[in-house]
């Protein structure tokens, strides 16, 4: 028992660092420029003031598809752009490690508001942005945020996680690292 429990743990890391190293190594350009724009279109529709906050925001930064798979250990990735008045200023990945009881596999939609000029260049910095560390960030299920405003909650950073599809349970202990891709 226990060593069919340990075959399928590594093959759930195997298989997470299969999905984390290719989507981090796919080409960027056009597919992701209109997967980062339908995403957030979608965020929009789903949660309309999502909108009032991006017009508001310095940059919004958007990642169609993060992957997110554990087995007690586990890891998400993805690769996403940035859009300032409407167009692609930019690259970036994300990526992160999950250790605690947590299991299953997941996609999900990721978009981040920054709503000062500090806060765009904390990310465009070479050390990048760390989600869970970072002062100032406000993250929020997009169902969950239909009533915040930057009145009501005033952050430099929002986050709303969307378009969730998969199965993932328990508790863990988790961070999330934004870094610009030099592409």
């Amino acid at each position: 028992m226990y060593a069919a429990a340990l075959r399928i743990r590594h093959f759930l890391i195997l298989g997470l660092a299969a999905i984390v190293f290719g989507n981090a190594h796919a080409a960027a350009g056009n597919d992701l420029d209109q997967a980062a724009t339908a995403a957030l279109n979608k965020l929009y529709a789903e949660a309309p003031a999502t909108k009032a906050l991006g017009e508001k925001a310095k940059a919004v930064l958007v990642f169609p598809e993060v992957y997110k798979a554990a087995l007690l250990v586990g890891g998400q990735g993805g690769r996403g752009a940035m859009l300032k008045d409407g167009k692609i200023v930019g690259y970036y990945s994300i990526g992160g490690v999950a250790v605690g009881l947590e299991a299953g596999a997941q996609t999900y939609s990721y978009a981040v508001f920054l709503m000062t000029d500090e806060a765009v260049a904390r990310l465009k910095g070479a050390a990048g942005l760390e989600l869970g560390v970072e002062p100032n960030i406000v993250v929020l299920n997009a169902g969950a945020g239909a009533n915040v405003s930057t009145a009501t909650t005033p952050s430099d950073v929002y986050a709303y996680v969307f378009g969730t599809q998969g199965l993932m349970g328990g508790v863990s202990l988790q961070g999330l690292k934004i870094t610009k891709q030099s592409s």
